[in-house]
């Protein structure tokens, strides 16, 4: 690239860079606010929330990344029109295509971002995502601990926790079990959920005492200092982790195995999330395109851009929006997953037409009609 085009390049690249993480901060902030009710709810910790906020980010930002670069790019390319920095380089004999090269490197960029998240980083953290929801699902501590409530657990166990610290500490805690020979009930003014060395979930509990009364009448007592209560016993989880066609690596969608299937979906939905991973990064060509057709695909206006960034935004959302509809129609209709590709790459030839169309100026009726009469009376 010429010194100019590295300098366009710049302009263009900070703003996109900009919109970009602001999108993105948005959708983390909104993320975080759904992910409360895991610490509320559900009492894990505050690194489970931040683990589960980042591992959504991936999926943000297949969506954003065109966006985002719509929205800088536009930003970027009315502030170089308005200061008639891109006049100023038309002047100085750049052809319109090495006007818009930088833009159309910084599209390939993140087009190029775009397919690596959607093809590796996207499964993996959606995988990951899922597991961890998977765990806090089947969290014993979270099955049985609920504040200010007795909660009634597998095989004759129930558990009543009046205080749960951030830290997760219980406060006053109470324990009842009846496994029909004896009854046997714990209360302690502190405890804590932990796991051994094999991952069985042990209830700690601190500066307590134990009730157990036999079927032969008998009432035994005993106070502790700590109590380690293993509730292995009770732990019997037959779920299994189900994920969706959104979860899986291209190299699955593309060819299934029949537990896949199973588990995932159909076939067509497999193939249609496969196309679309492959489609998506096509929009971020469509985005820069639409965004230099507005700015520079008409005669320069001192008065702005509004009308023609407006109808450039309306349609790029609306091919959005297309896309994601041929998502949907092409997991029943096989034949619709072309249509993935061919939208958007007919919007780029569209909108490249548009750009690099000769500008010829408009001959008012004056002037057509003294070109008659000179012409008449010649």
């Amino acid at each position: 690239m010429t010194l100019i085009q590295r300098y366009l390049f710049r302009q263009i690249l900070f703003p996109v860079i900009a919109a970009c993480a602001a999108l993105a901060g948005i959708g983390i902030l909104s993320q975080s606010l759904d992910q409360l009710q895991v610490i509320v709810e559900r009492g894990q910790s505050v690194w489970i929330m931040v683990k589960l906020t980042l591992l959504a980010l991936p999926q943000l930002l297949s969506v954003i990344l065109p966006i985002g670069l719509f929205v800088g790019a536009l930003i970027a390319l009315t502030r170089l029109q308005r200061e008639q920095e891109l006049t100023a380089a038309f002047a100085g004999g750049m052809t319109r295509w090495q006007v818009i090269s930088p833009a159309a490197r910084i599209a390939v960029l993140v087009a190029l971002v775009t397919l690596l998240v959607n093809v590796f980083i996207l499964p993996w953290a959606q995988q990951e995502a899922r597991r961890q929801a998977f765990d806090i699902r089947t969290d014993l501590a979270a099955l049985l601990v609920e504040e200010g409530q007795f909660v009634q657990g597998p095989d004759g166990l129930t558990v009543y926790v009046q205080q749960i610290e951030q830290n997760g500490l219980l406060k006053n805690l109470f324990v009842y079990l009846d496994d029909k020979d004896k009854v046997t009930t714990w209360n302690a003014s502190e405890a804590r959920f932990s796991r051994d060395a094999g991952g069985i979930p042990i209830l700690t509990m601190i500066d307590g005492s134990a009730q157990r009364y036999s079927s032969g009448g008998v009432l035994e007592t005993l106070s502790f200092g700590r109590y380690d209560f293993s509730l292995a016993p009770f732990v019997g989880v037959t779920d299994t982790i189900r994920y969706k066609p959104t979860d899986l690596y291209l190299r699955q969608l593309l060819n299934p195995t029949a537990k896949v299937l199973e588990v995932a979906g159909s076939r067509g939905e497999l193939l249609a999330e496969a196309h679309s991973r492959l489609a998506s990064p096509l929009y971020a060509m469509v985005a820069m395109a639409l965004a230099l057709s507005a700015i520079l695909g008409g005669a320069f206006s001192r008065t702005g851009y509004t009308l023609r960034i407006a109808k450039a935004a309306g349609l790029f959302l609306v091919l959005r929006v297309i896309g994601y509809g041929l998502v949907a129609a092409s997991a029943w209709n096989g034949w619709m997953n072309l249509l993935q590709y061919v939208v958007p790459i007919v919007a780029i030839v569209v909108a490249l037409r548009v750009l690099f169309r000769a500008l010829k100026p408009r001959r008012s009726r004056t002037t057509a009609a003294l070109r008659d009469l000179k012409a008449k009376f010649a």
